[in-house]
């Protein structure tokens, strides 16, 4: 009798399973998404990361950064530029996905020539994203001690730009075209950043990087987002009262336009709030923000740079975009207490990775994971470009669902054995 229970209650999941992925291309595409060949994956994201480390000049400076449609000629910048923590972070999780002690001494490598971020001036918010990819992934896998000092000095930087009268952190501390300079301007890919300050918080950091953290996340929410929840690229904010002055998306097609990689930005971000205070509005917010991008996708789950782009359907793609929702999704399937929403959130998260690994990897073309990303449309930059943070967010995709996989073997496994 309880064996066939079990098989009904089997029978009822893989239904509902089948009802939440109808939406999309078509049952058959989704199905096949839940295949996918982890360490294929892997192997993959190692070869490509092999191939570029034998590209990039030994020169104790050199970090990728993208390379142009059609080359196979990496563009290098230095610890300073705010894409620079998304290679060492990638080689960490290669790391972390073989085992092999190669990567751990390359990923020290590239991580060690941020370590001038922890003791310079803060050039702008993107210090999470340099700083906590690199060293905090390196820390979280090593327990390296000097990492952890790097993280914590690095927070104590990104700290000295929140403004109270605001309740944000300053994201750009420079003239930007459009931003009112010297108002202060919050950007929505700084909610990333977020979580070098909740770490260092509980870390030994002060608890004021917690609640620096919550407020810059409460007040984006408040006024980042439209009734619709899709959301503004900046907002920028009277510096001494903290009133809203206008509202634009910086990056994307229009000011009332979706910009895909900034919505990606929202999900990924109020996901790791979540995360990090167990506040439940922030997991409704990100399954709202979430839903209104799904919704928006069109039929491969690839988003185009902006989804209100008057190109589309000819308009350039961003895989960054897909790469960051997927990995969210992966973490917030795991959150989501309906079991329908977490199915759909797991299956969409896969059909993107399935669509990303068969129709946008390098594979020959370059020595980087992805093609067709799309960093600043308006300003004509990086359109159809290899871009590493795209790759850096697959990689972690990768590493975070061979992790729910091993936990939905090991429940499966428990089940059995107490029906065996």
């Amino acid at each position: 009798m309880k064996k066939r229970v079990v098989n009904l209650i089997a029978v009822v999941g893989i239904a509902a399973f089948a009802m939440s992925c109808g939406s999309n291309r078509n049952a058959d595409k989704m199905a096949s998404s839940n295949e996918i060949d982890i360490q294929m994956q892997i192997n993959y994201c190692a070869e490509q990361a092999e191939k570029a480390l034998n590209l990039i000049p030994d020169d104790n400076k050199s970090i990728p950064r993208n390379i142009a449609s059609g080359s196979k000629e990496w563009q290098y910048v230095n610890y300073k530029d705010w894409t620079s923590g998304f290679w060492p972070g990638e080689l960490w999780y290669i790391y972390e996905l073989t085992g092999d002690e190669k990567w751990k001494k390359a990923a020290d490598k590239y991580t060690g020539y941020l370590t001038p971020l922890s003791v310079e001036q803060a050039l702008d918010h993107d210090l999470g994203f340099q700083v906590f990819n690199s060293f905090g992934n390196g820390y979280r896998l090593t327990k390296n001690p000097e990492y952890k000092n790097v993280i914590l000095k690095a927070a104590d930087t990104l700290a000295t730009l929140f403004n109270p009268n605001v309740g944000t952190i300053l994201s750009w501390p420079r003239e930007v075209p459009n931003m009112e300079w010297p108002q202060h301007n919050t950007i929505m890919d700084n909610m990333i950043n977020l979580e070098l300050l909740f770490w260092a918080s509980k870390n030994g950091g002060e608890r004021s990087l917690y609640d620096m953290a919550v407020s810059h996340a409460d007040v984006t929410m408040a006024n980042h987002f439209r009734s619709d929840y899709t959301s503004y690229h900046v907002v920028v904010y009277d510096r001494e009262t903290g009133e809203p002055i206008k509202k634009v998306t910086h990056q994307g097609y229009a000011d009332n336009s979706l910009w895909a990689r900034g919505q990606a930005w929202a999900i990924y971000g109020y996901t790791m709030v979540y995360r990090e205070t167990r506040d439940k509005k922030y997991l409704d917010f990100a399954k709202k923000v979430t839903n209104v991008y799904l919704e928006r996708l069109p039929e491969d789950l690839i988003p185009y740079w902006d989804f209100d782009s008057p190109q589309i359907p000819d308009a350039p793609r961003d895989a960054s975009a897909a790469a960051v929702v997927a990995s969210a999704l992966l973490e917030l399937s795991q959150y989501v207490e309906d079991p329908k929403k977490s199915s759909e959130y797991l299956s969409k998260a896969k059909a993107i990775m399935a669509e990303l690994s068969k129709n946008y990897q390098s594979g020959q073309e370059n020595s980087a994971a992805l093609l067709h990303s799309t960093g600043h449309f308006p300003s004509g930059s990086e359109i159809d470009y290899s871009i590493i943070y795209a790759d850096y967010y697959y990689a972690e995709a990768v590493s975070r669902l061979k992790k729910i996989n091993a936990k939905m073997a090991a429940q499966n496994e428990v089940v059995q054995h107490s029906n065996g």
